[in-house]
């Protein structure tokens, strides 16, 4: 009798979290940063403000465009190798079928078992089972760019208001280590979710979200403090 094991695997989240992540991550990052080194220049607090903003929307824009135009490039790539391969699948079918069942084979499967597999799963949906094992195209992993566009785009804009949300609510002479000590506990937490949400170690997650960042932080303060100007 088969009885069916549910298994929960987090694959399918890979596309969005990775969008999500890379863009809370950059707008915490660069807008602290920018908080921090006009703030280490000795400039007012609306000066500073305004530069937050400014840069929370140039960045939203920025990181939007960007996972549109690379991961549409990567969808591009994907249709291209698709079509090549239907085409083949039309003039060299029994080739291509060869071609499958060697990946089989190669995997463990004993040959007359691999070529009878291939025999079937391409009478099943030829094209899907070489994008799938061939061209390792499926339907969890293939490029999605207006998903990873808005998911980059509005995580940008959420991590960006953190710090500028403290900025705007702490007095000037305490805004630097404020910005910074807050920054810090929200890359931590991202880092975790992140971990968490796609079933890795949290812990390491967050030291690694959390280093680069106040790195980078530390760094943009010390251009500031050394040049007296906005960055």
């Amino acid at each position: 009798m088969y009885v069916q094991h549910r298994e929960r695997h987090r694959t399918d989240r890979i596309g969005w979290l990775r969008a999500a992540v890379l863009g809370a991550n950059d707008g915490i990052v660069s807008t602290a940063s920018l908080v921090v080194g006009v703030a280490a220049a000795n400039s007012n607090a609306s000066d500073i403000l305004v530069a937050g903003v400014a840069g929370m929307v140039a960045g939203a824009m920025s990181m939007a465009a960007g996972e549109y135009v690379s991961v549409s490039s990567q969808a591009d790539t994907e249709r291209a190798d698709l079509d090549r391969e239907l085409k083949e699948l039309s003039a060299v079918g029994h080739a291509e079928r060869d071609e499958l069942a060697a990946i089989y084979a190669g995997r463990g499967v004993d040959l007359p078992l691999a070529i009878l597999v291939a025999d079937q799963l391409m009478a099943h949906d030829a094209l899907a089972a070489h994008a799938r094992d061939e061209l390792g195209i499926s339907d969890m992993s293939t490029a999605r760019p207006i998903q990873a566009a808005f998911a980059s785009a509005g995580t940008f804009a959420i991590g960006a208001a953190l710090p500028l949300v403290t900025a705007a609510l702490v007095p000037q002479a305490v805004l630097i280590p404020f910005v910074i000590g807050t920054s810090i506990v929200f890359l931590a937490l991202l880092g975790g979710f992140g971990a968490h949400a796609g079933g890795a170690p949290v812990v390491q997650a967050a030291i690694r979200v959390t280093f680069w960042g106040v790195l980078a932080m530390a760094l943009t303060a010390g251009v500031g403090a050394l040049f007296g100007a906005a960055v």
